[in-house]
């Protein structure tokens, strides 16, 4: 082999066995071709860092074109052409010709990704990848797969791959929900999907259901613990389960993957395997655009619940980075508790001499209906006394896809709700229509810019009492709207029962659950803070349906 530049050199000898990162960036540039730095990253799985340190100790060895370099005699490298390590399921793939077509359509169309929430697309090979990793280790038949979150299409994968499986995916992102939910209805594939903010836990329904978890959180310490948490409480076995977890750190920065580690290895999970650069990325080349895949299997000592936290900054961009102030500061607060004249705040930072003031957490106004009435209300159904003062929920901070679940849990009682003025709510007139769609004839809305100060919108819902002369289906619909912690299925059967009686037209319980389940089988196991809003958004025509076929008189 020619003699190495002496710059190259160095930084060989200064990395140490380390030193096969670089040789894999120098094997792919012996091939002769032209590379971008990204595409080194991606080839490689070498980190972006690590690639430009190279590239830079060759100098005048490099032909350039702009963004593109190649060797200028290839033929000196050839010695660090090296076979890959082995890929655990590689020798599967062939078999899975169909399920490869569909991914690649699947991921090409799927929703961009979003910043705030840490997305990294993988790969639709990485994707199939998984499938095949978790068909061939598990029994995956008759078996539920929970995705704590799944903007990887991980849960379309598995169910291709294995039919007889079950997938469920709990995520934030509407518009995957959206995309997953059509996607599987239209392959006939067991997926289904549920809304919720993993930092306030995991739909009822959803958690101890689960015999395996696949997760690929954001990459900080907090958003890996926090995503294995809640994959943790979605087992119904943990002596039998286990959590699957995609997770990447660059080479440069060791300090970062202990940490990570150390928060993994306080919830008591073995570390059963990893394999290195498993999942592959669309980006991500800081970490090489490659991340590790771990398999846990929880111990004895393993929590089976969560921590409490509600607020944990987990993300590592937007408004819930961990660097992000966030949020309403305490002056404003209180400037909009009096103007609201609100005996109750929701959300938000702790508040200093407000006494008078009750502060109730996000997860519990969710949670649980009777834990957060405004006082002199009560929650027993329509025509609750609204003598209460209201309530003021911050959903500032990167809380503010909330917002048509908080509006849907609150009591009989006017609300204030603030949240960012470029929230997708209430920036543009389409955005407010579809939150006025969702929240229905609950509340009257109005929007108030610029409160406490133009980065925030301030949603006033005013409670409006049911309609007793509203249409049939309305009438059913709002009997939902005013039970969104209950399971759907029951709430909707026990108020087709009511309105057929009140028509004249009556069935029973029966006869109303037949009903319910031919007209909405794929609402069972949900309450409708937890329903997908395009969910939500045909239930007005659900509940018209359900009346037109009522018996006649």
């Amino acid at each position: 082999m020619t003699a190495l530049p002496p710059a190259l050199t160095a930084l060989l000898d200064s990395q140490g066995a380390d030193a096969s990162r670089s040789h894999r960036v120098l094997a792919a540039l012996a091939d002769g071709g032209w590379w971008t730095s990204r595409e080194l990253v991606r080839g490689t799985t070498v980190a972006h860092r690590a690639v430009e340190a190279v590239l830079t100790a060759l100098g005048e060895e490099l032909r350039r074109d702009g963004d593109r370099v190649r060797l200028a005699s290839p033929a000196a490298y050839a010695a660090f052409t090296e076979a890959p390590l082995t890929d655990p399921v590689h020798h599967l793939l062939a078999a899975h010709p169909r399920a490869a077509a569909e991914l690649d359509r699947l991921v090409a169309e799927a929703p961009p990704s979003r910043a705030d929430l840490d997305h990294v697309a993988a790969t639709p090979a990485t994707a199939l990848r998984r499938a095949l990793l978790l068909d061939g280790r598990f029994a995956l038949a008759g078996r539920r797969l929970l995705c704590v979150g799944d903007h990887d299409l991980t849960s379309l994968a598995t169910t291709l791959v294995r039919p007889e499986a079950e997938a469920v995916v709990v995520d934030i992102d509407e518009r995957m929900l959206d995309y997953i939910d059509t996607a599987a209805a239209r392959l006939g594939l067991p997926v289904r999907c549920h809304f919720a903010d993993l930092r306030l836990g995991l739909p009822p329904a959803v958690r101890g259901r689960a015999d395996l978890v696949f997760t690929d959180p954001p990459y900080t310490p907090e958003g890996v613990e926090l995503f294995v948490r809640r994959g943790l409480e979605g087992l119904a076995d943990p002596r039998h389960g286990r959590v699957l977890l995609a997770y990447g750190a660059s080479e440069t920065t060791p300090a970062l993957l202990a940490r990570t580690q150390t928060r993994l290895t306080r919830l008591n999970v073995a570390y059963e395997a990893i394999w290195p650069d498993f999942n592959r990325y669309l980006g991500a080349e800081a970490i090489g655009a490659a991340s590790d895949l771990y398999v846990l299997r929880p111990t004895a000592r393993t929590p089976a619940g969560g921590d409490g936290r509600e607020a944990a900054r987990i993300y590592s961009q937007g408004a819930n980075a961990r660097e992000s102030a966030g949020g309403l500061d305490e002056t404003s607060v209180h400037a909009l508790l009096d103007r609201f004249a609100a005996d109750t705040l929701v959300g938000g930072r702790p508040l200093q001499a407000r006494p008078e003031v009750r502060r109730v957490r996000l997860a519990t106004w969710l949670a649980e209906p009777a834990a957060w009435a405004p006082t002199g209300t009560t929650t027993s159904g329509p025509g609750r006394d609204a003598a209460g003062s209201g309530a003021l929920v911050d959903l500032t901070g990167g809380w503010d896809a909330l917002l048509e679940r908080v509006l849907l849990a609150a009591p009989a009682a006017d609300v204030h709700v603030v949240l960012p003025s470029g929230a997708a709510q209430v920036r543009s007139e389409a955005g407010q229509r579809a939150l006025r769609d969702a929240v229905g004839d609950r509340h009257e809305l109005r929007f108030l810019r610029g409160c406490p100060d133009p980065r925030h919108t301030v949603v006033a819902a005013r409670y409006l009492p049911p309609d007793d002369d509203a249409p049939p289906g309305a009438r059913l619909l709002r009997h939902c709207r005013d039970r969104a912690h209950g399971s759907i299925a029951a709430v909707l059967r026990e108020g087709l029962i009511r309105v057929a009686a009140e028509l004249g037209r009556p069935i029973n319980k029966k006869q109303a659950r037949t009903r319910v389940a031919a007209a909405a089988p794929r609402l069972s196991g949900h309450t409708l803070l937890d329903l997908p809003l395009h969910r939500v958004a045909a239930l007005p025509d659900l509940t018209a349906a359900l009346v037109a076929e009522l018996p006649a008189d």
